[in-house]
């Protein structure tokens, strides 16, 4: 039976004990804040916009490459598969959003961009989702966010150094 002192959200942090070390307890955190951010987002997604964080990426990626990008440079830059790749685009391209373009110098590929309709909403979306990233970071000073930063470039190059890639 929970008393007053029993958390009443359990997440990965919440898991770990006083003799956990530094680091295991630092990675705890920097997981359990990811974790509730992409909640939140993807929550946001939906309630706002009826659209997924899958949905959200794949417009992302192309809003960043404004003649397209191909369906396999989709799926290597969102780490997920084909197959996950086409369905998304299936779904975005029936609602107008994108466009299947074949190259003349390779009939065998598709090329997918965003339509002009495509790109006003994910400037919608993205200008939203910004604004929940700042309203999330507010906790922290200006200062302390760069450093945050600062801190979590050097942490990234450590990993790497150490045999870790994305």
């Amino acid at each position: 039976m929970p008393n007053e002192s029993t958390p009443t959200i359990i997440d990965r942090e919440t898991v770990g004990t006083e003799h956990d070390h530094t680091s295991l307890k630092l990675w705890l955190r920097m997981l359990t804040c990811t974790t509730m951010i992409e909640n939140c987002v993807k929550k946001g997604l939906r309630n706002d916009f009826e659209t997924t964080l899958p949905r959200f990426d794949l417009m992302a990626q192309l809003a960043r490459y404004p003649n397209g990008l191909k369906m396999g440079e989709l799926s290597q830059r969102m780490m997920v598969s084909g197959g996950n790749i086409t369905g998304i685009t299936d779904q975005l391209e029936k609602e107008g959003l994108v466009e299947r373009l074949t190259p003349e110098s390779d009939r065998r590929v598709w090329r997918v961009k965003l339509t002009e309709k495509g790109r006003e909403v994910f400037q919608d979306m993205a200008n939203t989702h910004e604004k929940w990233i700042i309203g999330w970071m507010s906790g922290l000073s200006m200062d302390e966010q760069h450093l945050l930063q600062s801190l979590l470039g050097k942490l990234k190059q450590s990993v790497q150094q150490n045999g870790c890639e994305a």
